[in-house]
């Protein structure tokens, strides 16, 4: 393909298998369209889009790329040397293996309990569970989406045994987490603090079906607008800061804060924040309760297109 030449063209990547209800990014579509910019929508694995004639490419709905991991890390390098990638293919390749997790957790950040199950291994759940002292499982895939390969269970029972039958298929092709369930995910849900350019942009909260854990619209949970305490953005600030000058892949100092990003959390028993998710790469941005946030992306990526 050919986008031609004048004027800035951005690439929005996308995946061919999007659902048609997405629509959360068009305030960002109207915010780029006011700074004169022309968008483009290709899904990531499109072989037949130039890359190397866009100014930028701006990853969005990318959401298979759990299914091809290696081949989207290698798209991501690929893009990198073709034009501006954002956030870049070394945060791409870190944050999209959930490792990153324990890497946090060593430097003090508040995640959520894990024990590390690698591919190929045997676990006994009952066991781990006893050793833990959890009353409750979780488990879910080191590289996964969307609730892709999760599981919640009890320590004892049918539960337990199809949960020892789960873990034991998906071990063959994939390393896993286990951790106690948070059940305060069923009333409270997920919460997300989300940044743009560095900077604090707003709160959403993600409440499950009745009795559900999956926090995703995909599965028929709600969102709001959320209003988190000073200390609590502290908080969720202090990871960005502490990702973008500690992280592995931060391979030489960054003159830039990321562009983007999502902190997750869950509350656990006391009401304390734990860290369950850090997405750096194709996060919903939930634009419709953040009336600045758009904008406040724009203007941050057109910036960093007419410095290059």
């Amino acid at each position: 393909m050919s986008v031609g030449y004048g004027g800035m063209h951005i690439a929005l990547a996308t995946c061919s298998n999007l659902p048609d209800w997405e629509v959360d990014d068009r305030p960002l579509y109207q915010s780029l369209n006011a700074h004169g910019a022309e968008l483009f929508h290709p899904a990531w694995d499109d072989d037949g889009f130039d890359w190397s004639l866009i100014d930028a490419c701006l990853i969005r709905t990318t959401w298979d790329y759990h299914l091809r991991h290696e081949e989207f890390v290698a798209w991501a390098r690929a893009v990198e040397k073709k034009t501006l990638l954002f956030n870049p293919s070394a945060v791409v390749a870190w944050n999209t293996n959930k490792l990153y997790l324990r890497e946090l957790a060593a430097l003090g950040v508040p995640v959520i309990e894990t024990e590390w199950l690698e591919q190929g291994s045997r676990v006994d759940l009952a066991q781990r569970l006893q050793q833990r002292g959890w009353r409750r499982g979780f488990l879910k895939p080191v590289i996964g989406a969307t609730a892709f390969g999760t599981c919640r269970f009890d320590d004892h029972g049918d539960s337990l045994l199809e949960a020892q039958q789960f873990v034991d298929e998906m071990l063959v092709d994939h390393s896993m987490q286990l951790q106690p369930y948070l059940e305060q995910v069923e009333t409270r849900g997920e919460e997300s603090m989300l940044f743009v350019d560095g900077r604090y942009a707003h709160s959403v909260r993600k409440v499950p079906l009745p009795g559900d854990y999956r926090v995703q619209d995909d599965h028929g949970a709600s969102d709001e607008p959320f209003q988190h305490s000073a200390e609590e953005i502290e908080l969720a600030h202090s990871v960005m800061r502490l990702v973008e000058k500690k992280a592995a892949w931060a391979e030489v100092p960054q003159v830039d804060p990321l562009l983007y990003g999502r902190t997750d959390w869950l509350r656990d028993e006391h009401g304390a924040l734990q860290l369950c998710e850090l997405e750096l790469v194709e996060p919903s941005l939930f634009l419709r309760h953040g009336p600045n946030t758009a904008d406040l992306l724009a203007e941050a990526l057109v910036k960093r297109i007419q410095r290059a």
